[in-house]
């Protein structure tokens, strides 16, 4: 996880924020596809293990840290503070939301349906940023609250 942030940090500049977020989401999809399907089939040993690895290498240097830039960048100045409060918690309830509904999910759709559920969830995410998510790269704080303004 540190490796992989590490790179996100090295890599953000470079490559955008957008670009990272959409790499996140579409690469947990397939990543989430594929593992549910491990569990459907049941299939175990190195390729699981490789896919979480590689689930869990693809969110710490796209999603866990982008999330954080982005929505330092984001908001006017003047409510930046108060907004930047409402999206922590608003994230601290969706990993709630995630870690209790884990196992009530897998009781009942099964393991391979909770992480095909979980692929959805990331698609839909690639779809949000991809219409919604303006890049931000290389850009000043007043340029992108010109972005909203358009």
């Amino acid at each position: 996880m540190c490796i992989f942030t590490f790179a996100a940090i090295a890599t953000v500049e470079r490559l955008g924020r957008r670009a990272l977020m959409l790499f996140g989401c579409g690469s947990l999809s397939i990543i989430y596809i594929l593992i549910g399907y491990c569990y459907h089939t049941h299939q175990g040993g190195v390729l699981l293990l490789g896919l979480i690895v590689a689930a869990i290498a693809a969110y710490a240097m796209t999603l866990a840290p982008i999330t954080w830039v982005i929505l330092s960048e984001i908001f006017p100045n003047a409510v930046r503070g108060l907004l930047m409060a409402i999206c922590t918690a608003a994230l601290w309830a969706a990993c709630f939301v995630l870690t209790y509904s884990f196992p009530l999910l897998n009781a009942s759709i099964g393991t391979a349906g909770t992480f095909w559920f979980y692929a959805g969830v990331c698609i839909l995410g690639f779809l949000f940023v991809l219409q919604y998510l303006p890049e931000t790269r290389q850009k000043s704080l007043e340029d992108i609250q010109a972005l909203w303004r358009t």
